[in-house]
């Protein structure tokens, strides 16, 4: 351990690190970026995703990956949508989402290989919820979130 470590706060390893950059366009627009040159535009108030939308693609596309991934392994799916809805509502604690609901609709072709992949949805489904999806874990576990001006 480092000098500046300390037993509750474990030495981080940099390739945890995640880290986005979110930069100013114009009035109510932005681009948020990734160190691998990925990008996407947010604003409020236009057709963009807002960034209470990207919240919510968020858990559906780490969601996403942990299921299409391995059910993928045994067939195609014909169909696979994951829809995330959630209130947004302001009370004593400010505004902030709650009833976050995540639905698959996801469809698998008849047959053997079909029908493998239809057997472990549920399975994977529940798994990623309770184990793998780094954002509605982060989420769920109500993560403290800090802010500094430099």
């Amino acid at each position: 351990m480092s000098e500046s470590t300390t037993a509750s706060t474990p030495e981080r390893d940099p390739k945890d690190l995640r880290r986005v950059t979110l930069t100013r366009d114009s009035v109510g627009r932005y681009t948020a970026r990734n160190d691998r040159g990925g990008s996407i535009s947010l604003s409020s108030g236009t057709d963009e995703l807002s960034p209470v939308e990207l919240l919510l693609a968020g858990i559906a596309g780490c969601t996403a990956v942990d299921v299409d991934t391995v059910t993928t392994r045994r067939a195609e799916p014909e169909q696979f949508e994951i829809e995330v809805t959630a209130d947004k509502v302001k009370d004593e604690h400010g505004n902030h989402l709650q009833d976050i609901e995540v639905r698959f609709r996801v469809r698998f072709p008849g047959g053997e290989a079909g029908d493998a992949a239809r057997e472990m949805l549920p399975k994977l489904v529940r798994r990623s919820h309770d184990e793998w999806c780094t954002v509605s874990r982060t989420v769920e576990l109500g993560q403290k979130v800090t802010t500094t001006v430099e």
